[in-house]
């Protein structure tokens, strides 16, 4: 509201001095915006290839919400590269013990386990 009410006083105030100005300055000051407006209209955006991030992410592009349809593939590309990731160490590692189990290599804490004791139990019981 404050805002508001600040613009309507600058309004009024360069109103105010608009009866001062002579005629030849106000015909040169209205030529001068018809002008500048004129060539605001003819810019256009072009795409380019190089332009064309600057171009998307401003809020009247061709694709909307980009900025947040990225941030969510990223979002999503880091999850499955994280699960990937923590899967191929976990199958690393029963590959390790698996290998050790076969080439009996196993050193002699492994049988003292009590995981290892469950699995025994639960891999005889499906005999």
């Amino acid at each position: 509201m404050n805002e508001e009410r600040y613009a309507q006083h600058v309004r009024q105030v360069l109103n105010h001095g608009l009866n001062d100005i002579p005629p030849a300055a106000a015909r040169r000051l209205e030529a001068a915006r018809h002008l500048a407006l004129s060539r605001q209209k003819q810019v256009e955006p072009r795409l380019a290839l190089a332009g064309f991030g600057a171009y998307a992410f401003k809020s009247g592009s061709p694709i909307p919400y980009l900025k947040q349809t990225l941030s969510i593939v990223a979002l999503l590309l880091g999850m499955w590269l994280s699960f990937y990731w923590h899967s191929v160490q976990y199958v690393t590692e029963l590959e390790q013990v698996d290998t050790a189990l076969l080439a009996d290599d196993l050193p002699p804490e492994a049988f003292l386990d009590n995981d290892f004791f469950e699995w025994l139990k639960d891999d005889s019981s499906a005999e």
